[in-house]
């Protein structure tokens, strides 16, 4: 059983790496729907939309191997996201676009994204890796 300390880290990386990655976003022009949208199945970690395209984003973020629970140097925090979840992110995205059709922004495209954040000890950018359409 992972301890309070322990899961409390985690949800402290994954909203540093939510926070770069949305910054990310918004540099190259797009605006946040949601971040941490709650669907009855799940949660979705962002929605995008720049006018055109409606981005889901999946965020990934690991720390460098120099802290405790590090990264290995040869993987990448993209290496994490699997054909299963994948599928229930598209599964999340369906639920959402269900539950929010009245509040949705008119899309010409739909976009599945990931983003693998890389952070410092301090939670400083180590590294950022942005794959449009990964899935």
């Amino acid at each position: 059983m992972r301890s309070f300390a322990r899961v409390h880290a985690r949800n402290r990386l994954g909203r540093i790496g939510e926070g770069l990655a949305t910054a990310h976003f918004q540099r190259l022009g797009f605006r946040v729907l949601a971040r941490n949208a709650r669907t009855r199945e799940g949660e979705l970690d962002l929605i995008v939309f720049d006018g055109e395209t409606l981005v889901f984003a999946e965020i990934k973020t690991r720390r460098s191997a120099g802290g405790a629970g590090g990264l290995d140097p040869h993987e990448t925090p993209l290496a994490g996201l699997r054909a299963g979840q994948q599928r229930r992110i598209r599964r999340l995205a369906c639920a959402w676009l269900a539950d929010s059709a009245q509040r949705r922004p008119r899309a010409r495209k739909l976009r599945f994204d990931a983003v693998g954040v890389v952070v410092d000890g301090r939670g400083g950018l180590i590294s950022l890796e942005h794959l449009e359409g990964a899935f």
